[in-house]
């Protein structure tokens, strides 16, 4: 498994050549062993290469300094072929996409074009020339498409995050069969110059890692208005939002709801649902079928002709160098003419209001990210139909100008992991993630690759009586924010939230990154209480994880308001000198909120 992002730039900070951390993803790849994950693959030595000059160059300036990642073969990166999975196609480009230009700015390293369903045409994963690539959580599953290769990749721990596409769920649907966060920028964040297109009015790049903060810090890094990019909008800076208590998530109501006689993930999105419950929210049922009425017209409807466009001169000349599932569905464009394209944007857009008056129930909308696993046998022999029911929860969302995030949100009856899609309007990155951060960090869905077999997998960590010790955390390890993956990933459990005796004041530290807030102890009752959330380790994870902190922070014995008392952060005296007091806010989250 591979670090995190965090993790990473922590251990490169702390003396981690950049060249090491190339040389051990290198070992991966070739310890994975799946002939179909990549099409190309950049030398090692250019990669190694590349990693001496930033190193020569320095972290500064650099927040994704050393990280490496792979890009799906539909998006130019320069120096390797770009294919889009037909050799036919293939080309090598002068420059690199505009998002690829951005990450590598920002210190990260690309090692290679990942495979896909061609032409970025299927949510399968099994329409290419290159082979399927091996799901990471069971070898006889789908891994999903288009974006195939890149989520496998992640999935896998090869990198820790990758590049995909997503048109009609390509960047949630491949998450969600290989147990990772899939994020789907809102059209136009992130430009899509360099890019094949599959259908340029709804494409956009997405973004798959192993948790939600990782993807939103690539996202941070590569949004950016494109004026090359006829398709490209200017967004403000977006952030990590809390969780709000009482939010109001809208879920199809249970007879809309589809799942193809899987009882298990049936069961599983119930359970999912609850979870969001115990965060703090409000769950309002509402019609889908509006929503489900535009998922069809993706495909019904003459949208499948902006693929005929992206590709016409190969399937005019030479069909024959086409999947033969694809060049069906592309050719199939034939049969629209341009008053069906102006009747289907006009019914669109009556769609387009008739749907928006949902939104006024609720504040995101929470779905199946899709509706049930399927086998590569089950798919092979039922191509179409099933990639069909794939996009049950996906297919709308581009065609209404959305955004959304798929993250695994529990361990379902037979081991796999389940998924949820938050689904929100244009611009509403940040709140999804926030949320999506919440639910996962909540879930206790693994967060490396695994093999569930028939029966639930395995906790984590034991759970038995007086194993496990308690820890008070109050900043950025909070459930959702940057540093709460490093609990995770020591196998911690979220237990309860708290506060502390008004005996305490808050402040936040200068300088530090991510921001990070530091308490102190002060003299009985000239203080405040203090928001705390209370997680459980086992005595080999909370040793680690002390370990770790950096001065000027510490564990203490932190007094809670209930009367009990704990172990948590606490501050040297000396470090807040200079901070800014921020105990007024009652807790880090409403002082992050204030910014």
């Amino acid at each position: 498994m591979t670090a995190t992002i965090a993790m990473l730039l922590a251990a490169h900070a702390a003396g981690k050549p950049v060249t090491a951390t190339i040389e051990e993803t290198y070992d991966r790849i070739a310890a994975h062993d799946d002939p179909a994950l990549f099409i190309a693959i950049r030398p090692k030595a250019e990669a190694l290469a590349i990693a001496e000059r930033l190193e020569a160059s320095g972290s500064a300036g650099k927040p994704l300094y050393g990280v490496p990642f792979v890009v799906k073969d539909n998006i130019d990166v320069a120096g390797l072929p770009t294919t889009a999975a037909c050799p036919a196609f293939a080309y090598r480009p002068g420059r690199s996409a505009f998002v690829v230009e951005r990450l590598e700015r920002a210190g990260a390293i690309v090692i290679g074009k990942t495979n896909l369903d061609q032409f970025a045409t299927g949510l399968v994963g099994v329409r290419s020339p290159y082979g399927v690539p091996r799901n990471a959580l069971r070898s006889d599953l789908i891994p999903g498409g288009s974006s195939s290769g890149s989520a496998t990749a992640v999935g896998a721990g090869l990198v820790p995050f990758s590049l995909g596409t997503d048109t009609a769920g390509s960047g949630r649907v491949p998450a969600a069969l290989n147990g990772i966060v899939g994020l789907k920028p809102s059209l136009g964040a992130l430009s899509t110059s360099g890019v094949v297109p599959a259908c340029r009015t709804l494409d956009t790049v997405s973004i798959f890692a192993r948790d939600v903060a990782d993807a939103f810090t690539v996202f941070r890094e590569a949004i950016a208005f494109d004026e090359q990019d006829a398709y490209s909008r200017s967004f403000h800076e977006s952030s990590l939002s809390a969780f709000p208590s009482g939010i109001r998530l809208g879920v199809p109501r249970p007879d809309q709801r589809q799942f193809f006689d899987d009882k298990v993930a049936s069961a599983a999105f119930s359970q999912d649902l609850r979870l969001a419950q115990s965060l703090g929210a409000q769950i309002v049922e509402f019609d889908f079928e509006p929503f489900a009425e535009v998922a069809r017209m993706l495909y019904d409807g003459p949208w499948v002709a902006e693929r005929y466009a992206a590709t016409k001169p190969l399937i005019e000349t030479n069909p024959e160098a086409l999947h033969p599932v694809t060049r069906a569905i592309i050719e199939s464009a034939r049969k629209f003419d341009a008053v069906a394209a102006f009747e289907a944007f006009y019914r669109l857009a009556d769609r387009k209001r008739r749907t928006s008056r949902a939104w006024s129930e609720f504040d995101a909308m929470v779905v199946p990210t899709m509706p049930r696993f399927y086998t590569v046998a089950e798919v092979e022999a039922d191509p179409v139909r099933l990639n069909s029911r794939l996009g049950t929860y996906t297919n709308f969302v581009n065609l209404l100008d959305l955004c959304a995030i798929a993250v695994p949100a529990g361990v379902r009856g037979d081991g796999l992991p389940s998924s949820v899609t938050l689904i929100g309007p244009s611009g509403a990155d940040g709140l999804l993630a926030g949320l999506a951060a919440a639910i996962q960090a909540r879930s206790g869905a693994p967060t490396k690759a695994a093999a569930p077999a028939a029966s639930p997998a395995p906790q984590a960590a034991s759970s038995a009586p007086g194993e496990r010790i308690e820890i008070a955390v109050l900043g950025a390890h909070l459930s959702g924010l940057p540093l709460n993956r490093e609990l995770v990933d020591l196998g911690a459990s979220f237990s309860r939230e708290v506060e502390t005796t008004p005996d305490y004041r808050l402040f936040a530290l200068p300088g530090s990154a991510p921001a990070k807030p530091g308490l102190l102890r002060v003299a009985e009752g000239a203080g405040s209480a203090i928001k705390a959330e209370i997680w459980t380790l086992d005595r080999g994870g909370f040793g680690d994880f002390v370990a770790r902190i950096p001065a000027p922070l510490g564990i203490g014995t932190i007094r809670l308001r209930d009367g009990g008392s704990v172990k948590g952060f606490l501050v040297e005296a000396e470090a807040v000198k200079a901070a800014e007091d921020v105990s007024r806010f009652g807790g880090w989250r409403a002082y992050l909120k204030s910014r």
